[in-house]
């Protein structure tokens, strides 16, 4: 049921009670100024523009501001027309601001923070009517995001919209406090919601999260969440302010490390547009880690200028892991480690296979050698690393931007022979995707064929060729390839050093290495396979040569 009002107006000296229901987005944030110094022409002073976009007016007393740590509450009558605006700000600066339209001073005006905070509008009946969650990226301006100019919605009408339906004014004062905004645009949003991720709350609560705002109203129905198990959905509630999230209440508990699979259908954004492919995410009951559950995996520390430093885990366990559990450090030549920063402030779950990153906030990290250390919140080592710029691939004459990654999960962490170079087809790194250097075990794996069994070179179009297909788990393999006559000869070179892609073919066209055809028999293909760690493994494969009279 929607909340109702009362507008209390005076028409022909009469008071006039009308009584109103109250939407979501009746009413937005049209227009902030977070930083307003230097001033560029208005008043130094915070303020927070509202626009009634309804087709009512609306009575504003008993409202609310607040950025979650204070709120302002609208303490006067105050009659906001169709299609009007009003600027609300703090009690000092209420007269600075009244030369540029209607203004509401009040106690308590929340800080709006240089960098980002999010703004909600409660009404009087507590409801959400409208969120913004902005960061200093909105204005897309070095200059205008240094201060003195606000930030405006450009369409009033597509009010959850985000980044896109905002930017930096570009009126000369800085801003339009109680004027239509200088970026006024109509903004079309035809993108679905996309479900990001999932974070247990407790054993029977599921919090789901969104790329953007839904409608709170149909996301409460628990027949949009769907699990491949046989969990089912008591109640879900839609998150304010700005409704990205969904807390779901099951039946029955989770199984502590067992995975489920949620689906989402039919939730839509605030502008109606329905979920679409991205519908979907995994969800369990997490555990802590136990040492080595979770593995360093990768690791850049000599970055390129415009890149930073970056620490890949890779969850070897069956265990659901939750990330901001986790702490990282490094640690010095005397073992004092440093100060430990958490992996994620906000739950993130680690499934079993799954890659996380840390980048931007990692520990020092010395382009040489250093250690780098992996803690749960009791100070208990997970993983540990000591890592040297010398384990990189020895033909590498610059590593810089060049990640080192760990070959094989499974085997020890400080075996300098199980970390090297990020392939250069993989763009010297793969944060957050399997490793180019990745093995699953220590013996290589593969499979090498040939077709026809029989052949003859007589080039009448039917098996002039014999042909050597190989495939392998991942590339960059070198194989040698010879063939050897019945008696043990060895009568054709085919490849030497040959590096391999993940699967292909070479080509025996029955000549020797004089380009002479040779006699009718079996021969051996041998195949030998080897890495760059010295590991090789061969295949011997027969072949007859025949001869068409």
């Amino acid at each position: 049921m929607k909340p109702i009002i009362f507008i209390v107006m005076m028409v022909a000296g009469y008071m006039v009670v009308q009584a109103q229901n109250l939407n979501r987005f009746d009413v937005v944030i049209h227009e902030i100024m977070p930083d307003p110094s230097p001033p560029a022409g208005l008043p130094n002073s915070e303020f927070i523009e509202l626009k009634n976009v309804s087709g009512n007016a609306v009575n504003l007393r008993n409202w609310k501001l607040s950025d979650g740590s204070s709120t302002a509450v609208i303490n006067v009558n105050f009659i906001l027309q169709p299609d009007s605006l009003v600027i609300i700000c703090s009690n000092g600066a209420a007269s600075s601001f009244a030369v540029f339209g209607s203004v509401i001073g009040v106690t308590n005006f929340p800080s709006l923070n240089n960098e980002g905070d999010i703004i909600s509008l409660i009404s009087s009946s507590g409801k959400t009517i409208h969120a913004i969650e902005y960061n200093v990226g909105w204005y897309n301006n070095a200059v205008k995001s240094e201060g003195g100019w606000s930030l405006e919605m450009m369409d009033a009408m597509n009010p959850c919209a985000g980044a896109d339906n905002w930017k930096a004014s570009t009126n000369v004062l800085g801003g339009t406090p109680g004027k239509e905004n200088s970026v006024k645009a109509i903004v079309s949003d035809s993108d679905p919601p996309d479900l990001l991720r999932t974070f247990t709350v407790d054993s029977i609560t599921i919090a789901i999260l969104f790329d953007e705002s839904l409608d709170s109203a149909v996301a409460t129905s628990v027949g949009h969440y769907k699990f491949n198990k046989s969990m089912v959905v008591m109640q879900a509630m839609p998150v304010p302010p700005l409704f990205k999230r969904v807390d779901i209440k099951l039946a029955s508990g989770l199984i502590e490390n067992e995975v489920y699979d949620l689906t989402v259908a039919d939730v839509t954004d605030c502008k109606g547009n329905s979920i679409g492919m991205m519908n979907s995410a995994k969800a369990g009951l997490p555990t802590n880690a136990s040492p080595l559950d979770l593995v360093i995996n990768e690791i850049l520390f000599n970055p390129p200028p415009d890149g930073s430093d970056y620490v890949e885990l890779y969850n070897r366990s069956k265990k659901i892991i939750d990330a901001s559990t986790l702490l990282i450090a490094s640690k010095n030549t005397l073992g004092a480690l440093s100060t430990p920063e958490k992996f994620s402030e906000s739950p993130f779950l680690i499934f079993p296979g799954d890659y996380v990153l840390i980048s931007g906030s990692t520990p020092s990290m010395p382009d040489d050698k250093g250690i780098i250390v992996l803690l749960d919140q009791q100070g208990q080592v997970i993983d540990e690393l000591s890592y040297d710029e010398k384990w990189h691939f020895r033909l590498i004459t610059n590593t810089e931007g060049v990640s080192l990654e760990r070959i094989d999960a499974n085997a020890p962490t400080q075996n300098k022979d199980n970390w090297t170079s990020a392939a250069s087809d993989a763009g010297f790194g793969t944060p957050g995707k399997r490793n180019s250097q990745v093995r699953s075990n220590s013996v290589l794996q593969g499979v090498i064929s040939i077709t026809p069994k029989v052949f003859s070179p007589d080039n009448d179009g039917r098996d002039d060729h014999c042909l050597i297909t190989y495939q392998f788990p991942f590339p960059n393999f070198v194989a040698n390839v010879t063939i050897f006559d019945a008696a043990g000869n060895a009568v054709r070179n085919l490849q030497q050093n040959a590096t391999l892609s993940e699967k292909g073919f070479m080509r025996w066209d029955g000549l020797d290495n004089a380009g002479k055809p040779l006699l009718m028999g079996v021969y051996i293909v041998l195949t030998e396979v080897f890495n760059l760690e010295g590991k090789t493994v061969k295949f011997k494969n027969p072949v007859t040569l025949a001869r068409r009279f």
